[in-house]
């Protein structure tokens, strides 16, 4: 069987670094399936880490490989040398969308592009249209441009209105210099006559072509993320929650430098945002709130946790205050 090897793509930060290549094997598993491609984890060649895997219909998994949150060369290995593999690159729109933001707290953009496509691929619905994201927890929007970038339309809340703001400057800004066709606004919310805060509306045709792609941004807390959209309902809920640090979660009247009792409060909200079949992505720091009750919290909102294999393998150190990890649960 024809065997693979990944380069991993260089990362700023050197603690992500050193833990990239092990993230994209594990990343590699979920999204290409333990059926299409043996994955034999990390593996080292003169200094170089490399991410090695093994399949008999590279084409059927291609894609997938493409898009990992890391990859940066592929060669297939023949005997004692290394053939270079064209990845084909499927994004909608140039990763600089992503890159350009620069601010303090922003979460490493290769961490979110794994978080979401382990768990897009952790659907079990296939959409008939567009993939749709929700970002709940969406800050400055990382989340919201990795889905754009890979094709979906995305959503989101924050409750800090500054940040939404910042992120409609930086849309703005940078959809006019790359001179693509987009329309754009935020304005305030209005319901029986009282202010729901504001939301920010987009659409915008890719660099590529193609069909227009739709962003939403209310302004506004995520445990009323139900009321701000109503009937919508999405194929993908994702969120990088409050890690405790430079962020804390809000309840009424204090912050609390836990995840705990927002993830309580807001998790069934976004459960019942998802469609049947979609996929829940969060990211969190254990030392503030364990798995197992993540897991619970998840369970009692009436989604299936997805808790064995490679799910297990994306915990990592982020520095000594933060060890990250990713819970996927999927709706029935």
């Amino acid at each position: 069987m024809p065997q693979y090897l990944i380069l991993i793509t260089p990362a700023a930060n050197r603690v992500f670094a050193g833990q990239a290549a092990g993230l994209t094997a594990t990343e590699l598993e979920i999204c290409a399936g333990t059926d299409r491609a043996a994955v034999s984890g990390v593996q080292s060649l003169a200094g170089v880490d490399y991410v090695g895997f093994e399949t008999s219909d590279f084409a059927a998994i291609a894609r997938s490989v493409a898009g990992l949150s890391s990859a940066y060369a592929l060669f297939e290995q023949v005997g004692e040398l290394l053939r270079p593999v064209e990845l084909v690159n499927s994004d909608r729109f140039s990763d600089d969308l992503v890159t350009i933001p620069k601010y303090q707290g922003k979460t490493n953009e290769q961490f979110t592009r794994m978080l979401v496509n382990v768990t897009a691929a952790s659907m079990s619905r296939s959409p008939t249209g567009p993939i749709t994201l929700l970002d709940p927890l969406a800050g400055r929007g990382t989340t919201l441009s990795v889905g754009l970038t890979l094709g979906y339309d995305v959503a989101g809340v924050e409750s800090e209105v500054k940040a939404v703001e910042a992120y409609a400057a930086f849309l703005k800004t940078y959809l006019r210099r790359k001179r693509l066709k987009h329309k754009a606004g935020i304005d305030p919310v209005r319901r029986e006559g009282r202010s729901l805060g504001r939301r920010l509306q987009v659409e915008v045709t890719p660099e590529a072509g193609g069909r227009p792609q739709q962003l939403t941004v209310f302004t506004g807390d995520t445990r009323q993320s139900a009321a701000l959209f109503g009937k919508r309902r999405f194929d993908l809920v994702v969120a990088d929650a409050p890690y405790g640090v430079v962020h804390g979660s809000s309840a009424p009247g204090r912050r609390d430098r836990s995840p705990a009792a927002l993830l309580a409060d807001a998790l069934p909200v976004w459960a019942g945002q998802l469609k049947p079949g979609g996929a829940l992505g969060i990211s969190w720091n254990t030392y503030g709130l364990t798995r197992e009750e993540l897991a619970a919290i998840a369970t009692t909102a009436g989604l299936e946790p997805l808790d064995d294999g490679p799910y297990l393998r994306l915990g990592h150190r982020v520095d000594s205050a933060i060890y990250r990890d990713v819970f996927i649960a999927r709706r029935s």
